[in-house]
């Protein structure tokens, strides 16, 4: 295990959730975004995204053979995007027959962003980014004290 395997792991989390608060304020951005693509001619609503993230090690079941046949299995490598996916819960309709994208019944197809759902996830993000500072700074201040030790 290397000294600054801790900065590399959370150098990938702070990465990974200054993404996940990108999207997220995406999402928040587009919450009555009618017109988000064109589908067959047709403009479709934005679709709400979710990130989803995965450890960059090589599996479980690797780590531990690497572990129980003598070798250094690592402390892990951090996390990485895996992919951002469209949520496919429904759109909302609402009534509106002023509104220009209303259909014959007068009804809007909007967006399935939840701004209250959103908030949540973007504090949850913020929490982990927050989280991550303080083990980058515990890191560093173990890395510190270590150096001094040779003084």
């Amino acid at each position: 295990m290397r000294l600054t395997n801790g900065y590399d792991i959370s150098a990938s989390a702070l990465t990974a959730q200054r993404f996940r608060m990108d999207v997220i304020s995406s999402n928040i951005a587009n919450a009555d975004s009618t017109r988000a693509r064109m589908v067959n001619g047709k403009w479709v609503p934005y679709q709400r995204k979710l990130v989803t993230m995965e450890p960059k090690q090589q599996s479980f079941a690797y780590t531990l053979q690497n572990a129980m046949s003598g070798k250094d299995a690592g402390a892990g490598e951090g996390v990485r995007i895996a992919q951002v996916i469209e949520d496919t819960s429904p759109l909302k309709q609402v009534y509106n027959p002023t509104h220009p994208d209303a259909d014959e019944n007068g009804f809007v197809m909007l967006p399935n962003v939840d701004i209250l759902k959103e908030m949540v996830d973007m504090m949850s993000a913020t929490r982990s980014y927050e989280a991550n500072v303080t083990a980058l700074n515990a890191s560093k201040a173990l890395v510190t004290k270590a150096l001094e030790i040779g003084r």
